[in-house]
């Protein structure tokens, strides 16, 4: 947290992509991250990361074939089929280093961030939402995102 007051007297903080996440994820029932460090740069990393049509189903097998209908100003609607054949319409943000993106069924969130001393700290969140609340359906959640990670690195290498 920053001693600096901005107008009001509030104090302030910045937070990186992966806490970001972080916040994010915990402030919905259900919601895990997993995290790793990688030995890469951030650019390299970001550069499949967040390549939703190309790089992100290399390593986020679930999904089998994305295709961004509309990317404006850091928002992005993209349609995405999973191995099951089930369809959906996603809606977010992605930027360098953050992505956050939901469907009426799914919650799926991805960060990157320089970590100190190299490489770069990478996170996960997402799965099968509860309609009509933000929740995730908690079954199998932790192990999936940790199987994600483990593709993106061995994609990586």
């Amino acid at each position: 947290m920053s001693g600096d007051l901005q107008g009001g007297g509030w104090p302030t903080a910045e937070l990186d992509d992966v806490r970001r996440l972080r916040v994010m994820a915990a402030a919905i029932p259900g919601g895990r991250v997993s995290e790793r460090v990688l030995p890469l740069p951030l650019d390299e990393v970001w550069a499949v990361m967040g390549d939703l049509e190309d790089g992100f189903g290399r390593f986020q097998t679930d999904m089998r074939h994305v295709r961004v209908v509309r990317a404006e100003g850091g928002r992005v609607v993209a349609v995405a089929r999973s191995r099951f054949g089930m369809r959906a319409r996603l809606e977010g943000t992605l930027r360098p280093g953050w992505c956050w993106l939901q469907s009426r069924f799914l919650i799926l969130g991805m960060a990157a961030a320089p970590e100190p001393g190299g490489g770069t700290r990478v996170a996960v969140t997402g799965g099968v939402r509860v309609p009509a609340r933000a929740a995730i359906i908690p079954l199998g959640v932790r192990r999936e995102l940790d199987r994600t990670l483990a593709r993106l690195a061995d994609e990586l290498r």
